[in-house]
């Protein structure tokens, strides 16, 4: 008997990495439709453009429909936008999460009465990243289905939250819904299968 078992349910099953790069060494007057046009041919699902203290860093993330995506697009790292060549990588799904976490933050879940920081009662809690879990939902190809799940510490901090329903996250358009614990374990479940 050969112990070749094509389609074994064993430890064996990884599921495809997360489809995102990082940009480094962007014009600082790029938008995101000179990434749209850098990449031109692959299915982009999301870019965001990395602020720090409100301005551009020279840094983006591009999240793709697919691991295939990611292979063509490491492809043309070290190519020329502009005069300056672009540094693209591999990167995790975490560094994804902090930069889409740290751009909700800079652009105001608090009051603008202190110039776009928190205030100092609450920076330490909200920005505590294990108080705030954030879930893509993908699907079992590994393609991002356009829906997110955020976990807040306290209901005060997801009503917060709420008021950003309707606005941007980057160049992205995001509509906000309330849930549940179980929807979310639902969603990452169904990414699994």
């Amino acid at each position: 008997m050969s112990s070749y078992q094509p389609y074994s349910y064993g430890g064996g099953f990884e599921p495809p990495p997360f489809p995102v790069v990082r940009l480094r060494g962007l014009p600082f007057n790029c938008t995101d439709i000179d990434i749209f046009k850098f990449f031109a041919g692959l299915d982009i699902v999301d870019v965001l453009l990395v602020n720090k203290n409100g301005r551009f860093s020279g840094e983006a993330f591009v999240l793709f429909a697919g691991s295939m995506q990611v292979e063509f697009a490491l492809q043309r790292d070290r190519q020329n936008m502009g005069r300056r060549y672009v540094e693209v990588f591999r990167c995790k799904r975490q560094d994804y999460y902090h930069a889409v976490a740290a751009e909700v933050n800079y652009e105001g879940i608090y009051d603008n009465d202190f110039h776009g920081t928190p205030p100092p009662s609450r920076a330490k809690r909200f920005n505590d990243k294990d108080q705030m879990e954030i879930h893509i939902a993908c699907r079992p190809d590994g393609k991002a289905t356009g829906e997110a799940y955020v976990e807040f510490a306290s209901v005060e901090e997801a009503k917060r939250a709420m008021c950003k329903d309707k606005m941007t996250i980057g160049s992205r358009y995001v509509e906000l819904f309330p849930s549940t614990p179980d929807e979310a374990r639902r969603a990452e479940s169904r990414s699994r299968q």
